[in-house]
């Protein structure tokens, strides 16, 4: 096959057919590259901390530019996208862009909702209620209407079906707010019967049982209504059943199809028929600028692939930036998906596949993705790593022990963008310092930094800026993204058995330190963010 032409459907090459307008940030030639990066060694001293940096102040400049967001759908991600293209064809690449349309969700401004009969009262967002992703705009005053609630909570066998025929609102006041409970059927299909029916807004009310009492916080799935869609907690769901009751409710929000892009560059030389890529997600959230979530692995991605232009891979090398990773891994499940359908061979043709998403988290740990299935078994919160993701794992805590230098596995959550990946079977690795969930004393001893406080305590908010970026971090991870693509670029032997040559002796085998991770995901990646979110 033809070198950038693994997805015929949708590639462009960056310019007025792109769209967005570019701020060029620092576009100058990389520096420090030797002539030949072959070796770990060689790659690793032109690879610097300094250069990583130096790209992520320049996202913090785009996004101080752009509202403080650097979300897909924003010109923040726009800049962001022709940031990374400029460096890209500085240092001599070709790169190309993938352009898909996504689900775009916003609140521009925190969601309301008071009872104004029989009795007013003032429900608070977040405790009582929460707005539900790709909720619609709007500002109603208006009676609530039940449509077969289950009170108490005694769910029928297979869950309450509030909501989930036309049959159920049938002779529905039209202008009246709906109170569906949750269950049965998406809360989309409920909220799209609703507004069918003629409902001036949502509200879906938990179920009551153990588990499903408090306020429902879930996703629409797109945006596929125009009336405001907000859950509720149990008891606040009895409330509002009550007969002659008036609710208020606003949500400020922005909810439609938009357009984003994935990145790819790729090496002139090696085998096209064994690919090796790596990727790491460039959107950050609405909330904030996303400097160490993902600034840091796109920072980082970029620094090697600016160094390693001037090598000479046996294999095919592919980098990968993906848009919206934050609304559910939509651009490298747009990759995945366009291959399948429009080219598999160039499916079949990628080797491996390595993920950094967080290299710099202020109190980090040096996880690993357990390839193996070692530390995390297959089960709820840890998918099979393809065969051959074992020996990526080890390539990654080697390197870490050849420089005496402790790491930890962390599981395969699916909750970044290797998850398409292995879910074709093709082997996954890759690094992480830590998200929401909070070191123990155990990794405190061994990795340095504070027990009982977050990896990142500024995670998916707007706090997210250059200061929340552990340099050391950024230092170690680098380096190992460095080794682990060079390792792979001459050689996936150990991997798949492919062609070339090994860039160095293989080393002795040595396991991450098995500590206490602070969640059962090895560090909290997203546990709590919504990567496709509650459906029902």
């Amino acid at each position: 096959m033809k070198k950038q032409d693994n997805t015929r459907a949708l590639w462009l090459r960056l310019g007025a057919a792109a769209g967005g307008t570019a701020l060029v940030l620092a576009a100058a030639a990389p520096a420090g590259a030797d002539p030949a990066n072959n070796t770990s060694a060689k790659l690793r001293q032109a690879v610097t901390s300094a250069g990583v940096m130096d790209h992520l102040e320049n996202f913090q400049s785009i996004a101080n530019a752009n509202a403080g967001t650097r979300a897909s759908g924003t010109p923040g991600y726009a800049a962001s996208r022709d940031y990374v293209v400029d460096r890209l064809e500085a240092a001599g690449y070709a790169p190309t862009v993938q352009e898909f349309d996504f689900p775009f969700y916003r609140e521009l401004s925190p969601a309301v909702m008071n009872r104004v009969l029989p009795s007013p009262k003032t429900y608070v967002a977040g405790t009582d209620f929460a707005s539900m992703t790709y909720s619609g705009a709007g500002d109603v005053t208006a009676p609530v209407t039940p449509v077969q609630l289950t009170l108490p909570p005694t769910a029928p066998a297979g869950g309450t079906v509030s909501g989930c025929d036309a049959a159920a609102f049938a002779g529905f006041p039209a202008g009246n707010i709906a109170l569906i409970q949750r269950g049965t059927c998406s809360f989309g299909v409920k909220a799209q019967l609703a507004q069918a029916a003629g409902a001036s807004a949502v509200v879906v009310m938990n179920e009551g049982q153990a588990g499903r009492t408090g306020p429902v916080a879930g996703t629409l799935g797109a945006p596929v209504v125009t009336i405001p869609v907000v859950g509720a907690s149990y008891a606040v769901g009895v409330e509002l059943s009550a007969p002659g009751t008036t609710l208020h409710v606003k949500t400020d929000t922005e909810s439609e199809i938009r357009k984003t892009w994935n990145v790819f560059a790729e090496t002139a030389k090696g085998n096209d028929d064994n690919v090796v890529m790596a990727g790491a997600h460039l959107d950050s959230v609405v909330a904030g600028p996303g400097i160490n979530d993902n600034g840091s692995g796109s920072g980082a991605l970029l620094e090697v692939a600016e160094q390693f232009a001037k090598t000479s891979p046996k294999n095919t090398t592919r980098f990968a930036w993906w848009g919206a990773e934050e609304l559910g891994l939509l651009g490298s499940n747009h990759y995945i998906a366009d291959l399948v359908a429009n080219d598999k061979p160039a499916l079949e043709d990628i080797a491996l596949y390595l993920n950094f998403d967080m290299v710099g988290s202020p109190n980090y740990v040096r996880f690993v993705y357990d390839g193996d299935n070692s530390r995390f078994p297959v089960g709820p919160g840890a998918a099979k790593g393809p065969e051959g993701s074992g020996a990526i794992e080890d390539v990654f805590h080697d390197y870490f022990a050849s420089v005496n230098l402790p790491s930890e596995e962390t599981a395969f959550s699916g909750r970044s963008d290797y998850g398409p990946f292995i879910a074709q079977g093709i082997p996954a690795g890759g690094l992480f310092t830590g998200a929401e969930g909070v070191k123990t004393a155990e990794q405190a001893a061994v990795f340095g930094g504070t027990a009982g406080v977050a990896y990142d305590r500024c995670y998916h908010q707007a706090c997210d800026t250059i200061a929340n970026v552990n340099v050391k971090a950024v230092d170690e991870n680098s380096d190992a993204m460095a080794h682990a693509l060079v390792t792979y670029a001459m050689s996936t032997a150990d991997v798949n058995g492919g062609k070339g040559r090994p860039v160095a002796p293989p080393g002795q085998h040595t396991d991450g330190t098995p500590v206490g991770a602070g969640t059962t995901s090895g560090g909290g990646l997203h546990d709590d963010h919504d990567h496709g979110g509650d459906h029902s």
